[in-house]
């Protein structure tokens, strides 16, 4: 029997079952049942007690929609403003507020400095303070960080965290959840274009 079961990136991408990509796609089982896997450990997690759904989806949303206004990213967005429609309306308007291209940070190493880059640096103002609270908010200016400037992601970075109340736990849930968003939504808009140029 032939599965057909649509999995997350087949949707963001536009797959259809069956078709010459979906084809493709299962040649390698193994990939694309460990990507979904982990998109169901992120976002059906067994306890989310240090960083709840709400907050991952809200967090999902920033990060995607400050790097694309794509599929993806409106995948996200839909998602967050059902689980807290006015935490979203605020989180999505900074996201796009504050997209940029990068990455930026200063490199210390010898001989690397010279490509060392500045941009833009997120910081939560008092709307977004209100509308999430200040531990969530410092978790946006994270995440913000790794997406665009993961070389100062150090450790008085994760100080700050700390502070604004986010648990080791936490931490390391926000990291992989930042991480393996940046991946799917490459995935997606690469499978897109691949999608594209088979139907011509």
């Amino acid at each position: 029997m032939t599965d057909t079961t649509v999995d997350i990136v087949d949707e963001l991408a536009g797959i259809i079952p069956g078709s010459r990509l979906d084809e493709l796609r299962r040649r390698r089982p193994v990939t694309r049942a460990q990507l979904q896997a982990s998109h169901d450990a992120l976002f059906a997690p067994v306890d989310d007690t240090d960083f709840t759904l709400a907050e991952r989806l809200l967090v999902a949303a920033f990060a995607t929609r400050s790097t694309a206004a794509d599929e993806t990213a409106d995948h996200y967005a839909g998602r967050a403003s059902e689980a807290d429609p006015d935490g979203a309306s605020v989180v999505l308007a900074e996201a796009a507020r504050h997209a940029t291209a990068g990455p930026f940070g200063r490199y210390h190493e010898e001989g690397l400095a010279a490509e060392s880059t500045d941009g833009s640096r997120y910081s939560a103002d008092i709307r977004v303070v209100n509308a999430v609270g200040a531990r969530l908010a410092a978790g946006l200016e994270h995440t913000h960080l790794l997406v665009y400037r993961p070389r100062e992601a150090d450790g008085p970075a994760l100080d700050r965290l700390a502070a604004a109340g986010w648990t080791a736990d936490g931490i390391v849930t926000l990291s992989q959840l930042v991480a393996f968003l940046a991946f799917q939504q490459r995935v997606a808009a690469g499978l897109r274009v691949v999608r594209t140029e088979v139907a011509a």
